[in-house]
């Protein structure tokens, strides 16, 4: 299992959401990460999701 970073911003740069994310591969982690921001309602709210390597895997601001 590897660990992916999902963090989500306020307008105001407030952190709201910094959590971590087990799972095999990228697509399976992507899935993760936008589950849980539909499940906090935070789509539309500035967030990055990261791999254990730093690449960028979803961005919105």
């Amino acid at each position: 299992m590897k660990t992916y970073k999902l963090t989500a911003f306020e307008a105001n740069g407030e952190k709201i959401v910094d959590e971590a994310i087990q799972a095999e591969h990228d697509d399976e982690a992507k899935a993760l990460a936008e589950k849980l921001l539909a499940e906090k309602n935070l789509l539309e709210k500035t967030h990055r999701f990261t791999s254990p390597s730093g690449k960028l895997i979803l961005f919105h601001s």
